[in-house]
């Protein structure tokens, strides 16, 4: 997220969006950021913290794939708002189930551990994104951003098979009552 994020501004001004709606955008962005957090707890305790991240990764994907398909201000204006709200569902219920998976002994270390490595991350995706910009252009920093979001999608996929793993039982055909 903090890739195209920080991208997005210098990649408009290389293609002439004017400054103000430049900021126009990264204004949404942080609503669509931080504005959903009021009922982002509500849906994970509706819905599930699984159910939100795959809604967050769609939104992220959709994203992505606006920024390929244009480079219009509606372009830039929707998907950085997809973008802000799928992290926002990403980031909140990714910490809702980091709780799940530690002793309370364990909390200070983990949430430390945690939170060096996101905002490391995000930190160098925001230091690399001019040169990326200039070495791969917008649409090569969309492109990057698949394989990465495919990972996210492996882990959740991963997740859930560990959450529900299948029983010699389960897969068994089920018996029609016509033999």
């Amino acid at each position: 997220m903090a890739l195209v994020m920080t991208a997005t501004p210098l990649a408009m001004t290389h293609r002439g969006h004017p400054f103000p709606d430049t900021a126009l955008i990264i204004q949404w962005h942080v609503l669509g950021m931080f504005l959903p957090s009021f009922v982002t707890g509500a849906l994970i305790q509706r819905f599930g913290a699984f159910r939100m991240m795959v809604t967050g990764v769609t939104l992220q994907f959709v994203c992505v794939v606006l920024n390929l398909h244009g480079e219009t201000w509606w372009h830039f204006w929707a998907s950085l708002i997809l973008l802000g709200v799928g992290w926002n569902f990403l980031f909140i219920s990714g910490t809702t189930l980091l709780t799940e998976t530690y002793r309370p002994a364990e909390k200070a270390l983990v949430q430390g551990c945690n939170d060096f490595l996101v905002f490391g991350i995000a930190a160098l995706a925001s230091l690399l994104a001019g040169v990326l910009l200039n070495s791969v252009d917008w649409r090569g920093i969309n492109w990057s951003a698949l394989p990465i979001l495919g990972v996210v999608v492996i882990t959740l996929i991963w997740h859930r098979l560990r959450q529900h793993p299948a029983t010699p039982e389960s897969l068994a055909p089920v018996a029609s009552s016509g033999d």
